[in-house]
């Protein structure tokens, strides 16, 4: 795949990361009220834990993907996050068409994500995209402009290492 397709699809997942993630840890408390809706932690405990800690996760993961630093890794770990957001969507969204009897497309709420209400198929929609992308970049090579495209030995240490056993085998 070319280099500059997969830096715009590096940059646009961060930089989404980033932004709904941040957004996030400026009201956790209304995040909380969201995660709440979705009845999908019974547990307090866990439920105020994840709405501590999940929107700073984001921002991380969107942090080490906008730098290049195991790019691989990180989407593989957005690819994971992505997924399961979406099914929570989705979930949330087949109770409330049988709750309220709206068409699917139709339905409107808040789904956590920092953007506020949204369209359901819309948000399916935008959230699918960015999953292809995720997944994308985790099956690519190194890219374009990363610091440190995946979390093995840095290029330094590899040559070194790489040296090191040919000197001892000759």
């Amino acid at each position: 795949m070319k280099a500059g397709f997969l830096l715009c699809i590096r940059l646009i997942l961060g930089g989404s990361f980033l932004y709904l993630g941040w957004v996030k840890t400026q009201d956790p408390v209304a995040f909380l009220k969201v995660i709440r809706e979705f009845e999908l932690i019974g547990d307090h405990r866990l439920m105020n834990m994840v709405a501590a800690w999940l929107p700073w996760f984001e921002v991380w993961c969107g942090l080490l993907m906008l730098l290049g630093l195991g790019v691989r890794a990180t989407a593989t770990v957005m690819s994971i996050l992505l997924g399961a957001f979406t099914f929570m969507i989705l979930h949330r969204a087949l109770g409330l068409v049988d709750t309220s009897g709206l068409p699917f497309c139709d339905l409107v709420f808040d789904c956590g994500c920092g953007s506020g209400e949204v369209r359901v198929c819309s948000k399916i929609f935008q959230n699918s995209l960015l999953l292809g992308g995720a997944i994308m970049l985790a099956w690519a090579k190194p890219c374009l402009w990363c610091l440190w495209p995946s979390i093995t030995m840095p290029p330094s240490l590899d040559k070194r290492k790489k040296m090191a056993l040919r000197e001892g085998h000759e």
